[in-house]
């Protein structure tokens, strides 16, 4: 019989090396939440982690399990000081889907309504991700943070969670709107999207993940693009670089989203 798809499929990590006379830093493009079958991971990440004398994530590993922390993320999701809730910054039309959808789901708009669509868009693509069989606790993330504390590897983050939700809160509300909506009018296309970019990342294909998201999102939404990834990679490079000059024999793996 002809071999499956899964047998047949090379498996090529987002693992980049860069080396100076005395260290090297590995970056790692990570998918933030996986399935039971991504794991074993390819052999080159886990060389990379043999190594690595430390790690960096993109928050600092204490933080992520710290009993404050989701308070604190909670806290950015909502209107502040402004007067508004939900129902008022949607359109009705996008207004009318989302509350179809989320019926549909057996949930009400109502536990939505103090929420900024930016925080209603994570939510909804988080219940499509654990429909498709995704989870959080296998994210390649807590994978190698579990392993470094396993390890005694020191671990940090490059930015702070506050720097993180600053720069996800700061998207202009019209490109919130305008993703909320792309998403209620097509919630199956988002389902095709996910399972699209799991496979890239799975391949390494490095020109679709380009091409199909960074530079569809620079184009779309131009204000997040610059807010989430162009200014956040320019805050981290002086952090990484820094590990490239530090004393001899501090090599770094760094772990950040693809």
């Amino acid at each position: 019989p002809a071999p499956t798809a899964a047998a047949t499929e090379i498996r090529r990590p987002l693992l980049w090396k860069v080396s100076d006379a005395d260290n090297t830093v590995y970056l790692l493009g990570s998918f933030h939440l996986l399935k039971p079958g991504d794991y074993p991971l390819p052999a080159e990440i886990g060389r990379a982690f043999e190594d690595a004398e430390s790690l960096l994530f993109e928050i600092d590993p204490a933080v992520m399990t710290a009993p404050d922390t989701p308070a604190r993320v909670q806290a950015y999701m909502g209107y502040g000081d402004e007067p508004l809730t939900l129902s008022q910054v949607l359109p009705k039309a996008t207004l009318e889907r989302l509350d179809t959808l989320v019926k549909a789901s057996g949930g009400s708009l109502a536990t939505m309504e103090q929420s900024e669509p930016w925080a209603v868009s994570m939510g909804l693509v988080l219940g499509i991700t654990q429909g498709m069989g995704f989870r959080a606790d296998l994210g390649l993330d807590r994978h190698l943070m579990a392993r470094a504390a396993e390890a005694g590897k020191p671990a940090g983050g490059l930015e702070t969670l506050d720097e993180q939700m600053q720069a996800m809160d700061a998207v202009p509300r019209a490109e919130q709107v305008e993703s909320l909506d792309e998403f209620v009018r097509d919630p199956r296309k988002a389902v095709r999207q996910l399972d699209d970019m799991h496979a890239w990342w799975r391949t390494g294909d490095v020109d679709k993940l380009d091409r199909l998201m960074r530079a569809e999102m620079a184009e779309k939404t131009p204000a997040s693009y610059q807010l989430l990834d162009v200014a956040r990679n320019a805050a981290w490079m002086p952090r990484i670089e820094a590990r490239l000059q530090a004393p001899a024999g501090q090599d770094t793996l760094v772990v950040v989203g693809s």
